[in-house]
């Protein structure tokens, strides 16, 4: 990437005081490579930096955030190499933009999925004989492997480095590890005992002929036994390791965190038989990895699927390689799919949700119109406090995204004291966000305009619209696989020859993350996985216009099954938007949308009076409530002659698209055989 604000004639670096802070911390990341104390006798020509703690964690406690220490890089995922004399960050597409704001000219920037890749970065930057290194706990089993038959190719080791070199570098200055209390889930919220969790676990091992399964993802800890944390920011989850046998359950954890609660819902006090849950200390399951094994003949280890990386590095090289069965964790499959208490909490978790945006959206509104003020970050805090004050309110569920004008352009731009804009009746207003209760997790995406929008933002947005309406209509057999969606709610942007550089579609948990696998909707992505009834996701597509403006809305669908067959024995499946928050009518050019779409947002706006209604009136919010009814008034479908002429092209345009969509549906389906995969 050529970087326009690192060009310079005479090459001069020219920092600010962030910038010269992270040039420093880059240069002592140097000498410790070159420092045999540090890499345990052994110079190094490269150090990789990845974006992950030892859980592959989707978001990371401040302790762990090596990544935006070493580079000022704040998105969620990167990977970072330094050689003596290079550094160069990979990012997906999401953060490109971002990271070129971020990083300073000491480094290079590259899109994951585009040449070069890391391997082949190194392979140029460096000779045969040369040494890269990393901390083994940090890296997905699945990274390491690649990156080490890569580059073996052309004698290049990789290196375990166990003394985290970015550690070294931010020493005293690195903040201490959160050893936060640990919440039992009641079961009015989690509807499923865990002894009944661990019980389907366990004969999903047994279907798989493992005598074990070592637990790595902190989600899947917190939901197979019932329990929360706040270790980590946006996702209620606490630092621990799980091993579940057919004979034990061992849980690895701080023992500073027992209690009496704790150790009665585990049955710890006195655990002499299988379903029980032993609590040893955290550092303690490498060691007994290495002892236990001895006696297993199979052991399954998590292997990569979608938003889930599997285990490290470190936890593979423990166990004997014959004995890994390196599969993705069951834990995923049975989480998904939401039991009815879960599907209720959702549902209700939703109603308050909405009931909280449309609080501070009519707040907005009201104020602007009144003279006052506001940023983006002021106005993030503001849709963080609507949240709060929420009934079985957590916080939210991931940073607060609000992107006015241009910074609306850049997808998952998240505001600071850097780039804080104030926001004006002069440009598009994009608010991405969610929350964390106690019975479910919400995720919207809402753009409005606070003044004027423009013919083409208008377009824009109602585009969008469209596309978000296509995917949620759809009627479609189970063995569908998601990414096969993508083009439903892609279609009606790709007409105006743009597209978005995010993934349609992410699955959701229940009090647990935002980005649940193993629903992916991105048509760049193979997978395997289908749907089920009782999964929900997002539907999120956007459009930007690069240093101008941007578009991106979000609902949240629960998966239904119709009770009705395909002729192929497959069952049919259908969606129901359970976010409920209204769209910016004056950004809807309704001659652009036909019948059945004019219909399915009166339907939308329908429930919203009704669910949302009920509940801003329980609260007393009256401001709130007359805001939502304006907002939510009916689409007329009467229509002057050149907006009916129009609508009768776009509707024959969707007609078009449908059947040729359907047609490459039904060829995909008819040319793939149907594969059955263990009822997770």
């Amino acid at each position: 990437m050529r970087r326009s604000k690192c060009l310079n004639r005479d090459r001069i670096q020219v920092y600010d005081g962030h910038d010269r802070i992270l040039h420093q911390r880059l240069m002592a990341l140097r000498n410790e490579m070159r420092t045999r104390a540090s890499t345990q006798s052994t110079e190094l020509d490269a150090y990789l930096v990845t974006s992950y703690d030892e859980h592959m964690s989707d978001y990371l406690m401040e302790s762990d955030e090596r990544l935006k220490f070493l580079t000022g890089f704040t998105g969620s995922t990167g990977e970072a190499l330094v050689t003596t004399k290079s550094a160069a960050l990979w990012v997906d597409g999401r953060y490109y933009e971002q990271a070129d704001h971020e990083l300073n000219c000491d480094w290079r920037i590259f899109r994951n999925g585009e040449h070069p890749t890391i391997s082949e970065w190194i392979e140029n930057e460096l000779t045969p004989e040369s040494r890269v290194g990393a901390d083994p706990q940090l890296v997905p089993h699945s990274l390491w492997i690649g990156l080490e038959r890569q580059l073996s190719s052309h004698l290049i080791k990789l290196i375990k480095i166990h003394r985290n070199l970015v550690d070294l570098v931010w020493g005293a200055r690195r903040p201490a590890p959160k050893l936060n209390s640990i919440k039992v889930q009641p079961l009015r919220f989690a509807g499923e005992h865990w002894e009944v969790k661990v019980n389907k676990l366990r004969s999903n091992l047994t279907a798989m002929k493992c005598d074990a399964m070592i637990v790595t993802s902190l989600t899947e800890v917190a939901y197979i036994l019932n329990l929360r944390g706040s270790d980590i920011p946006y996702t209620p989850v606490f630092k621990a390791y799980l091993l579940v046998s057919n004979r034990e359950i061992i849980l690895y954890t701080n023992n500073t965190r027992k209690n009496m609660g704790l150790l009665n819902h585990l049955k710890s006090h006195s655990c002499h038989n299988e379903y029980c849950v032993q609590i040893k200390e955290y550092q303690d399951v490498l060691r007994d990895l290495r002892t236990l094994s001895q006696h297993w003949k199979r052991i399954l280890v998590p292997s990569a699927v979608v938003f889930d990386m599997g285990a490290s590095e470190a936890i593979h090289s423990v166990l004997p390689r014959e004995l890994i069965l390196d599969r993705p964790s069951p834990i995923i499959f049975l989480r998904a799919q939401k039991n009815e208490v879960e599907q209720q909490g959702m549902k209700r978790a939703h109603i308050r949700d909405a009931a909280a945006m449309c609080e501070v959206l009519s707040y907005l509104e009201e104020r602007f119109i009144a003279g006052d003020h506001f940023t983006e970050l002021s106005l993030a805090r503001e849709v963080d406090r609507s949240r709060k004050i929420q009934d079985l309110s957590e916080g939210p569920s991931f940073r607060t995204i609000v992107a006015f004008g241009s910074h609306s352009s850049i997808p998952h731009y998240t505001p600071s004291n850097r780039t804080d804009f104030e926001i004006t009746e002069y440009g598009t207003l994009l608010i991405d966000s969610g929350g964390q209760y106690q019975d479910g997790t919400t995720d919207v995406s809402r753009t409005i305009h606070l003044g004027d929008p423009s013919p083409e933002q208008i377009r824009a947005y109602t585009n969008v619209l469209i596309g978000m309406i296509r995917l949620s209509v759809l009627t479609f057999p189970e063995n569908l696989k998601p990414a096969e969606l993508d083009a439903l709610a892609r279609g009606p942007v790709w007409g105006e020859m743009n597209d978005y550089p995010h993934g349609t579609g992410h699955g959701i948990g229940s009090y647990s993350s935002v980005h649940e696998s193993p629903i992916s909707i991105a048509y760049t992505t193979k997978q395997r996985y289908s749907f089920k009834s009782g999964y929900f996701f997002s539907n999120e597509p956007g459009y930007y216009k690069k240093g101008e403006f941007g578009i991106r809305l979000e609902n949240v669908l629960e998966v239904h099954d119709t009770g009705n067959v395909h002729p192929s024995g497959n069952r049919f499946l259908s969606f129901q938007d359970v976010t409920l928050v209204p769209f910016e009518s004056k950004l809807i050019d309704r001659s652009l949308l036909s019948a059945p779409e004019i219909k399915w947002i009166n339907d939308y706006n329908a429930r919203i009076r009704q669910l949302v209604g009920d509940e801003l009136k329980r609260k007393q919010k009256m401001e709130a409530f007359y805001w939502m009814m304006n907002k939510t008034r009916n689409i007329p479908d009467y229509r002057s002659d050149s907006e009916y002429g129009a609508a009768v092209h776009v509707g024959l345009n969707f007609r078009i698209v449908s059947l040729i969509l359907t047609a490459v549906l039904t060829n995909i389906l008819l040319s793939v055989p149907f594969t059955t995969f263990p009822d997770f």
